[in-house]
């Protein structure tokens, strides 16, 4: 793919690795819940906060940090919350108790964050004809560690234990600080506020811009369901087939479908095909809660393609509401994804909540009743709007 001049193809390639290394640390710990409730002496509903704690530290962070990076060197932010995440993820990986494990779980997510300002970063350098391919080439990367962090959290695990797997997320965070460090730009930023203000202006931002309100609509019920079936799936593998944690972290793979859609979904949005392109990236959503629902999780081959489904619609949404904001106030655009994200993972966390509430009480019936109910409320969101406000 040809980039723009302002963003070299190995700046577009350090970007895309960088992002997909920082998110997996949202999702290691999915595939070893099952572990960790027997280590630590807990139950299922218990072992789940692990991820929904995780999801409320990265909400706090995208709230409070992610705007930081349009008043700061974005350099120096990232560096730091490199190393936030390093540290908390040796806490994690010695937690002597779950309420260790919790603590660090939520610092470890705080320092996550980084993704959210490396990708306004790097939307920033990019050539706006070629913005929206960019974007999808880097979430191409941001989706690679959201699927591999599960195959690689279940390999580490079943080779040595759980706590290794933090380990490993540690010296990961602490070599990408250093060549992070290196390599990207120093660039003083254009806006000159102080923290209160800034984030009073974040605020004023969901007044002011409608589609940015919308997409954030459409994020938080995909991201809702995304996360309630990523909860309790370990739960299920584990019940019903009796798999090991490495067996588990294969699953991961199944979302393949949702990267190679991503950059595909960034070519719509620079084609304009946005609004129809929503549509049906929902709709594909609904439908893989309908595969996973009929069979209760009893039909292995139903629902892996229910898990591909998901993912390709989730992944698909989310490229498209991000290419959709970032044309939106390029000088904002680290407050515009605060907005946006907090919002997404907020969706995460509910997902996850009433995903191990569910599991618990009525078994994986219960979790794909929630997730088709998060995926039609998405879509009857998008057909309630005027076609003048889905873009």
């Amino acid at each position: 793919m040809k980039v723009s001049k302002e963003l070299s193809r190995g700046m577009v390639v350090l970007f895309t690795v960088a992002c997909g290394l920082t998110v997996a640390n949202l999702y290691y710990a999915q595939p070893l819940l099952t572990a960790i409730a027997g280590t630590l002496h807990v139950s299922s509903s218990m072992a789940s906060l692990v991820i929904v704690v995780g999801q409320v530290g990265y909400v706090a962070g995208i709230a409070l940090l992610v705007p930081l990076g349009d008043i700061m060197v974005r350099r120096r932010l990232i560096i730091a919350l490199l190393l936030v995440a390093s540290v908390a993820s040796v806490v994690a990986a010695v937690a002597p108790s779950f309420v260790v494990l919790l603590i660090a779980a939520l610092a470890v997510s705080l320092g996550t964050v980084v993704v959210l300002v490396l990708l306004p970063f790097a939307a920033s350098l990019a050539a706006p004809e070629r913005r929206g391919r960019i974007v999808g080439t880097i979430m191409t990367g941001v989706l690679m560690g959201v699927l591999l962090a599960r195959t690689v959290s279940g390999f580490i695990a079943q080779a040595t234990n759980w706590r290794m797997v933090y380990l490993f997320s540690a010296f990961v965070m602490l070599a990408l600080a250093v060549l992070l460090g290196k390599m990207l730009p120093h660039i003083a930023p254009v806006v000159t506020l102080r923290y209160v203000e800034l984030l009073q202006s974040t605020g004023s931002l969901i007044r002011t811009e409608p589609l940015l309100r919308k997409r954030a609509i459409y994020g938080f019920l995909s991201f809702a369901g995304f996360s309630a079936l990523w909860t309790s799936l370990s739960f299920l593998l584990s019940d019903a087939y009796g798999f090991n944690q490495a067996t588990i972290g294969l699953f991961g793979l199944a979302g393949l479908a949702g990267v190679l859609v991503a950059e595909f979904a960034g070519k719509l949005i620079d084609l304009g095909r946005e609004r129809f392109a929503t549509a049906g990236f929902l709709a594909i959503i609904c439908i893989s809660w309908w595969v996973m629902i009929d069979q209760n999780g009893h039909n292995l081959v139903l629902l892996l393609a229910g898990i591909i489904l998901l993912d390709l619609g989730v992944q698909g949404a989310h490229v498209l509401n991000q290419g959709v904001i970032y044309r939106l106030q390029p000088e904002a655009r680290g407050r515009m994804t605060t907005i946006y994200m907090t919002l997404y993972f907020l969706g995460g966390v509910l997902g996850s909540f009433a995903s191990g509430q569910a599991y618990e009480h009525w078994g994986w019936a219960g979790v794909s009743v929630v997730g088709l109910i998060f995926a039609i409320s998405a879509l009857g969101v998008l057909f309630l709007s005027s076609p003048s406000k889905v873009r």
